[in-house]
């Protein structure tokens, strides 16, 4: 598509025309407005990928279903999410992103409604298990849609800054979600989902009034396919490899389920890539991996996830375990990542407008895999007044967060510029795909991880108390949901001085397991840094005002040579 013609100015121009405002700040008043919206849509999804797990015991109490049936409602999410996002994203280029923006936040607000309304009885897990997968389907319809129009409403000069904050703020709604959890769930847990209907109907608005209608790439609309043959495919191959990640550590990765699982999703995937390399009109363009700057963002978005997504899992299970906070004060640690997030995503967009991808990654994952060691050896030692904002562990979580807030936008914008003609939606959506492989990954491997030696550690130590090898195993499975309360209310029979130590031994055992999570999390922020040190100097824009392949004549191959590996792309 041609910005030119949408009225915000040339990508390579980046200048605006008269009455509509500048590029030299974000843009016009109406694009500024859009994005406003279309944040507010992007947060419903973010927040709903860790507002539920810290709500899980209320409402397994609440609907009378099994803690199983519980851990399926909050994975049926990310599977579903996993799945369709691929499928999203070239709906997104085909259709239009307007109109696909706008169906994903209508359905997700219809979903979130379903989710709140789940009944008792019989009805209720698969009730909520089925809305949360519909839910999980919608957010992946509206996000590749909302990358496109941030990207589309904002000149080459704007995008950087654009990205930044868009990113920022919906990526550190991963962190509010446990926080506004905590607050909703005091009046209801129902309130965790239907405050995402207030929100889709202020960005459906907005997003309908402000985001100006453009298609995908040139100035007329798609009449292609959709190949459905291959987004079922995908879809069943990213969903196995999700579902047995999931179910990796509850399971054990030797079990036969989780290893058919992983198994046949990689082989449906490798069925993917034969696919669509023979389609006409393939769900993604697998040539967009050519462009070395692309892949080694892909991959350092994969790592920085698996540090990202697992970080509140873990902070959230030790905040209630090991320092007895409530769920609400467990929203502190992620309090103190989310300030490292949002200030460093700002200094690292400036960075990337100056000089591209390549320093902001190294100084990203550098910082990042310092905050997560020196979190790994914080939080062996209890501190005192764990509560309090201020405490030993407070600076390395606010650096763990500094270094992937800073490095994170700037891979998903540079992305998003290296590709293939206009193909916001389907480059988009390898981005998420991958974000979300790199939580199931980094969750799956680390769980598993700190399982084993929190296993052995409380083993030990209750043998020595004189406790059974079983009563170790009966309490690593119910800190593994953050139970912390029903492991005391277990020990409630025995005498206080006695109950006193097995509660310590749970407390310090969990700490000390945790800090290999963190190490893990270190470990894949240091791989950032090296991606980082591998990638191309200076920055792409991609020529987002050419038009389509169609319109010139030209092959979809002959129109990627020219845009994909940036030889003809102004560069910064």
């Amino acid at each position: 598509m041609s910005l030119a013609s949408s009225g915000t100015g040339s990508a390579g121009s980046g200048r605006a025309p008269a009455g509509r405002g500048s590029s030299a700040g974000l843009g016009t008043t109406g694009n500024v407005t859009a994005l406003v919206g279309l944040i507010i849509a992007v947060s419903m999804t973010t927040i709903d990928q860790t507002i539920v797990a810290l709500s899980a015991p209320t409402i397994e109490a609440d609907l009378h279903f099994s803690h199983d049936a519980m851990q399926w409602a909050v994975n049926a999410y990310l599977i579903a999410t996993a799945a369709v996002f691929l499928l999203g994203g070239r709906l997104a280029d085909v259709v239009g992103h307007k109109r696909m923006a706008l169906i994903g936040i209508a359905a997700f607000g219809a979903t979130s409604l379903l989710c709140g309304l789940a009944p008792e009885g019989d009805l209720a897990a698969p009730w909520l298990i089925t809305a949360r997968v519909l839910q999980g389907a919608a957010g992946a319809l509206m996000f590749p849609a909302a990358i496109g129009l941030v990207v589309q409403g904002f000149s080459r000069e704007s995008r950087g800054r654009a990205m930044a904050i868009f990113f920022a703020i919906t990526g550190a709604m991963t962190a509010v979600g446990p926080i506004a959890g905590g607050y909703l769930s005091v009046w209801t847990w129902r309130a965790i989902f239907w405050v995402n209907v207030p929100l889709a109907i202020a960005a459906f608005v907005i997003v309908a009034i402000a985001a100006e209608r453009r298609k995908a790439s040139g100035s007329t609309p798609k009449r292609e396919r959709i190949d459905l043959v291959g987004a079922l495919i995908a879809a069943a191959g990213l969903a196995g490899i999700v579902f047995g990640l999931q179910q990796a550590a509850p399971w054990g990765w030797t079990n036969p389920a989780v290893l058919g699982s992983i198994g046949g999703g990689i082989l449906l995937l490798v069925l993917f890539g034969f696919v669509e390399s023979r389609t006409a009109q393939p769900l993604v363009k697998l040539q967009v991996f050519r462009d070395r700057g692309f892949t080694l963002a892909t991959l350092a978005t994969l790592f920085a996830s698996i540090a990202f997504l697992s970080t509140f899992f873990f902070l959230s299970v030790y905040g209630q375990v090991s320092l007895e906070l409530s769920a609400l004060s467990t929203g502190l640690l992620f309090l103190k990542f989310f300030i490292g997030f949002v200030v460093a995503s700002r200094l690292g967009s400036v960075r990337f407008d100056r000089s591209g991808a390549k320093g902001v990654l190294v100084l990203g994952g550098l910082a990042g895999a310092a905050g997560f060691a020196w979190l790994a050896y914080s939080v062996t030692s209890i501190p005192s007044g764990p509560g309090a904002f201020f405490n030993a562990q407070t600076w390395p979580i606010l650096l763990a967060g500094l270094g992937i807030g800073y490095m994170f936008s700037a891979a998903s914008t540079d992305a998003v510029n290296r590709a293939i003609g206009a193909s916001y939606g389907e480059v988009t959506a390898i981005s998420q795909t991958m974000r979300n492989f790199g939580g199931a990954l980094g969750i799956a491997v680390l769980g598993t991880v700190v399982t084993g030696v929190l296993s052995d550690k409380l083993t030990a130590s209750f043998v020595k108390l004189g406790a059974s090898a079983q009563d170790a195993a009966d309490a690593v499975s119910r800190i593994g949901g953050a139970a912390a309360a029903s492991t005391s209310q277990h020990l409630s029979a025995l005498p206080a001085a006695v109950r006193e130590q097995f509660i310590q031994a749970v407390h310090q055992g969990y700490a000390e397991s945790v800090a290999w999570a963190f190490v893990g999390m270190a470990v894949a922020m240091l791989a950032v840094a090296v991606l980082g040190v591998l990638y191309p100097k200076g920055q792409v824009s991609a020529k987002f005002d050419e038009p389509d392949a169609a319109e010139k004549g030209t092959s979809a191959e002959g129109s990627a040579a020219d845009t994909g590996t940036g030889t003809d792309a102004a560069r910064v």
